[in-house]
């Protein structure tokens, strides 16, 4: 039982900082990717409302 929790130890100490990293990675390039997604659709938005597309169809 003591070498199991040893290794748990091990373990737990080797991966600590990994989570952190990967998540704000992760977080950062979900951001980036969200503000891209928006600037298209503001884009497009802007470039409708120019051009003068109808958005109703009545």
């Amino acid at each position: 039982m003591r070498k199991l929790l040893l290794v748990r130890n091990i373990y737990l100490e080797a991966f600590r900082n990994w989570s952190n990293v990967l998540i704000k990675r992760y977080f950062k390039a979900f951001s980036w990717f969200c503000f891209a997604l928006l600037a298209i659709v503001l884009y497009a938005f802007i470039f409708r409302v120019s051009t003068g597309f109808g958005f109703s169809n009545f």
